[in-house]
């Protein structure tokens, strides 16, 4: 038996009131959030814009938590280094964006970010085998990248459990990430599967208490490592 995860909730402010960044961060703060969650798009990767560096620049300046920075993004080796300047703590490229991904890795990291990975939900666990010892912590996506509030896909959940064992395989207990669909009807599964990084967005901030629905969020996820331990 070993010990429960390290639960750690991360609000997505994709999702929040970009006219009140600074009062919902601190809301989702308050109850709990371990990191902020940036999304970045750029039309190309994914059908979608969405911020850049001076937005996560200025949520650096109110937030009091890591920022996780996804860059959902053609050649994001151009863009890495001007978003841990901005303020990113974690760093995540999608694996079907880099073709020299133990490089990007290893650049994320000399900059004095985390360095992840992150899977699509047609790309499967092996593309990982190869640079599972280089990760700092993997990305699920079990959602197609481009929008929030989509469904959570249930087949993640398998998803889960077999990166697990790459990384496993190759020595790491990095953890895994969840991202996409994740509320408070699925949260403790997903933490029975083995994430334990939740993405949130509309689960936190599309209700009317953030505080409220990131502690309990954090709860339930909590629960489920415990009896899963």
């Amino acid at each position: 038996m070993t010990g429960p995860a390290v639960i750690r909730i991360a609000p997505s402010i994709l999702s929040a009131d970009f006219a009140a960044l600074g009062r919902d961060i601190a809301a989702a703060e308050r109850g709990g959030a371990d990191l902020i969650h940036v999304d970045v798009m750029d039309g190309h990767f994914v059908p979608n814009i969405t911020m850049g560096p001076p937005i996560v620049r200025a949520v650096k300046r109110v937030a009091t938590r890591p920022l996780d920075v996804h860059l959902m993004i053609e050649h994001p080796d151009l863009y890495i280094e001007e978003f841990v300047r901005a303020g990113a703590s974690m760093v995540s490229v999608h694996v079907e964006t880099v073709p020299h991904l133990h490089r990007t890795l290893t650049y994320i990291r000399s900059l004095g970010a985390q360095a992840g990975a992150v899977l699509n939900p047609s790309t499967p666990a092996m593309a990982l085998e190869a640079i599972a010892a280089s990760l700092d912590f993997v990305v699920v996506m079990s959602v197609n990248p481009g929008f929030g509030g989509q469904t959570f896909i249930p087949q993640s959940l398998d998803k889960i459990r077999r990166v697990r064992a790459v990384l496993s395989a190759a020595g790491s207990s990095a953890p895994i990430e969840i991202d996409g669909g994740v509320d408070a009807s699925n949260i403790e599964a997903i933490a029975a599967a083995g994430a334990s990084i939740f993405v949130a967005g509309q689960a936190i901030f599309g209700t009317s208490d953030p505080e409220a629905a990131t502690r309990a969020l954090r709860a339930r996820a909590t629960s489920a490592a415990q009896a899963r331990a």
